[in-house]
């Protein structure tokens, strides 16, 4: 697989995060938002993402690689299927502010989330317009195993009430 690996962590204050982020990889956020921001570092290559929820920061969020288009993600879905990996599909979905097509793999053995993705857009919302999706509602089908064009993920301060969460289907990368 090529791309760039993905690392997305809950911090406490983003503000305090970007500096010290921009200080020990020596660039500037790719692209900052209220509650959101991320680096595409090229070496070593690396997607940062920063995900401000508040008392739980240091904690992994979700891990993922970026891939160059949807064909690729698609390639991949189709690899990790044959080699037994069960995925959750989301194409043309809105998360931390950029549309994507994606899946999530399910089954990781001590329950990390890993999407392959890739970015057809930017978004001016964080969420798909209509609503706002909870991480929890994510992680719990990731954890049913069940098959879904639905899923949702990222959690943060735009986390969402269950009303919300059923409300409408998006996601994040």
């Amino acid at each position: 697989m090529t791309g760039r690996v993905q690392l997305a962590l809950n911090v406490n204050d983003l503000a305090e995060s970007v500096a010290f982020y921009t200080k020990l990889f020596g660039t500037e956020p790719a692209k900052l938002r209220p509650g959101y921001a991320n680096f595409a570092i090229a070496e070593p290559p690396l997607k940062l993402v920063l995900l401000e929820n508040p008392g739980q920061g240091g904690s992994l969020n979700h891990l993922g690689v970026e891939v160059a288009d949807t064909g690729t993600v698609e390639t991949e879905q189709t690899r990790l299927a044959e080699a037994g990996l069960a995925s959750i599909d989301e194409r043309d979905t809105t998360c931390c502010y950029a549309r994507q097509d994606k899946f999530w793999v399910t089954g990781a053995p001590n329950g990390e989330r890993w999407e392959i993705y890739t970015v057809l857009q930017d978004s001016a919302t964080f969420w798909a317009e209509g609503g706002q999706q909870s991480w929890d509602a994510a992680r719990a089908q990731l954890d049913s195993g069940q098959d879904s064009q639905d899923t949702q993920c990222c959690g943060g301060p735009q986390a969402a009430s269950e009303e919300d969460t059923e409300a409408s289907g998006v996601c994040c990368g």
